[in-house]
């Protein structure tokens, strides 16, 4: 908002639009206020405050809001989450007591959804697993209002600093959450692994567990690494954990992609302001948990696939070849090395070269020191996107003949789906689930997962802005920035780059700022050239920058070249 004379006048936050002068009838608010605003015939009408601009957990809040998720959930809803969790406890569904198991948990240090418990005991020269799984479905009753909310929302949107959760915090937070210390009902996976990965047995049952210690990332990775000791309680099936992981990775290192993601985690103080912020690593803390969901994930979706019981896969495509040749035309562009080219490729030996390709291109960008996000992003960018299907085409990703979704079913509503179709398949006290209603929770998990992400991308560049702006009002406007090129479009590159905090900025440097040339995008998009110098800016290179303007809110972000403007 903005006062000019007599009228408020109200300019879009997040997207392009006419400023408009506020309605008589519209509430009070202050210069730089952020408000739900009704642009109607009669003009535009201020209906709710949402905070200020200049604190970025408003924003963030304002961004939910505009991007269409009502925050929390109805009294009713409410009430029948705190009834279901009763009705759940109390019900009169067969289950095994597994709590004598020595039980843990990893998660974020944030984290309070916990859907995912291990367990782990010697079996012969192997491994006999447990992963217990949070029943969602014994609390969320098909066709009931908590159902239809969650088939609505499709996921949790997790952003900085704050969660909006698919089901509300008397379910996920606590009654379904596998906290530590008391009894919860859980969907168990036993799985029993050789010395070298390979399962010989599983089956599946309902459960009634007690987790025994809480850990997060971090305190794994200190254990790992000899930095601290676990609790003795599960020291042992923590062991055999990361024995069972370690043999799972290197059989799945054939025939899967090689992709490593960082993501910013920021932190905030008391007053909702940007404090800090460091990019997260994939860890073995998270390596271990990722192969352990992905191997349960597998068997679930074999056994609905063999007893042909309707479901949700999770399914990623073949990539089509000329994509893959493609990709490759872009790497060698960069010198990157890549595998030899087939004059003929079909899709399933292309998903083999692509990953091929992706651990190529993780060890390349190990060995240069910059081009992991530019680089990865390309190999992304050449592969088909992953939903939700009724179909199971298979996970090329993975490397899977048949994959679904079935260890975050708090966070997920496909997820409840395939937990439904499994404890019908073992005869656990669900029906079959309704072919045409699994079809249209895979549409909508598809789209709404898409929105998700969309939304976590905005609000992280909401707060890397934020904290750009704080750390330059304490260090100086004038400072220059190491950074690397992570993308390039005709209008300018796109830029990563740190400060005092970790790699967790980025922005644009506009090519109408570097004024001794004119530059323009090559055939493989891997660079911007200039015409008379011939000088490229090309993916992944390292280069230095000075920040030009922030816009938090909008989380915008221009940058110039550090030499003040003359680039060629």
């Amino acid at each position: 908002m903005e006062r000019r004379g007599r009228f408020t006048i109200a300019e879009p936050l997040f997207e392009r639009g006419p400023q408009l002068a506020l309605t008589r009838d519209s509430i009070d608010l202050d210069p730089g206020d952020i408000a739900l605003v009704d642009f109607g015939p009669g003009g535009a009408r201020a209906l709710r405050a949402l905070g200020s601009a200049e604190r970025p957990r408003d924003v963030v809040a304002a961004l939910l809001w505009d991007r269409g998720m009502e925050r929390g959930f109805a009294a009713t809803l409410e009430s029948e989450a705190r009834d279901a969790a009763v009705a759940a406890r109390e019900g009169p569904l067969a289950r095994r007591d597994l709590a004598h198991l020595a039980t843990f948990t990893v998660d974020p240090a944030t984290a309070r959804d916990f859907d995912d418990a291990v367990s782990a005991e010697t079996e012969g020269d192997g491994v006999r697993l447990w992963i217990h799984i949070a029943d969602v479905a014994a609390h969320v009753r098909p066709g009931g209002g908590l159902d239809s909310e969650a088939l609505r929302r499709g996921t949790s949107t997790y952003v900085p600093g704050a969660v909006e959760p698919m089901l509300p915090a008397a379910l996920s937070d606590a009654a379904c959450s596998l906290a530590p210390g008391v009894d919860r009902l859980a969907v168990s996976a036993e799985i029993v692994l050789s010395l070298d990965g390979e399962p010989r047995s599983t089956s599946f049952c309902r459960s009634r567990i007690r987790s025994d210690a809480r850990l997060d990332y971090e305190q794994l990775d200190a254990f790992f690494d000899g930095r601290a000791q676990p609790p003795p309680e599960v020291a042992e099936p923590l062991g055999l954990a990361r024995r069972a992981a370690a043999a799972l990775a290197a059989r799945r290192r054939v025939g899967s992609l090689e992709i490593e993601s960082f993501e910013p985690d920021f932190s905030f103080d008391a007053d909702g302001a940007v404090t800090g912020a460091h990019s997260v690593p994939q860890t073995e803390a998270h390596k271990l948990i990722e192969h352990l969901m992905i191997l349960t994930n597998e068997r679930v979706a074999q056994l609905l696939e063999k007893r042909r019981i309707p479901t949700l896969y999770r399914v990623h495509e073949q990539p089509e070849p000329q994509r893959i040749a493609f990709l490759v035309e872009q790497l060698t562009a960069l010198d990157v090395p890549t595998p030899p080219l087939p004059e003929r490729l079909s899709p399933s030996e292309a998903g083999e070269l692509v990953g091929e390709i992706s651990r190529v291109v993780a060890r390349e960008t190990a060995w240069r020191g910059h081009g992991r996000d530019a680089y990865t992003s390309l190999v992304l960018r050449s592969l088909k996107q992953a939903y939700y299907s009724e179909r199971n085409l298979g996970h090329a990703g993975l490397g899977s003949s048949a994959y679904a979704h079935f260890t975050s079913p708090i966070r997920r509503y496909p997820d409840l789906v395939v937990h439904r179709a499994l404890l019908s398949a073992i005869g656990a006290g669900e029906d079959e689930p309704d072919p045409r209603a699994v079809r249209d929770a895979g549409w909508r998990g598809s789209e709404r997962e898409r929105e998700a992400a969309a939304i976590e991308r905005d609000a992280d560049r909401v707060c890397g802005s934020f904290l750009l702006g704080r750390e330059l009002f304490e260090s100086g406007w004038r400072r220059s920035f190491e950074g690397e090129i992570s993308g390039v479009i005709g209008a300018g590159a796109f830029v990563r780059f740190g400060g005092e905090l970790g790699d967790v900025y980025e922005g644009l440097l506009p090519v109408r700022l570097l004024r001794d040339d004119r530059f323009d995008l090559n055939q493989t998009e891997t660079a911007l050239v200039g015409r008379r110098s011939g000088r490229a800016l090309r993916l992944g290179d390292p280069i230095t920058v000075r920040v030009d303007s922030v816009d938090a809110p909008r989380g915008r972000v221009d940058l110039v070249p550090a030499d003040g403007g003359d680039d060629g």
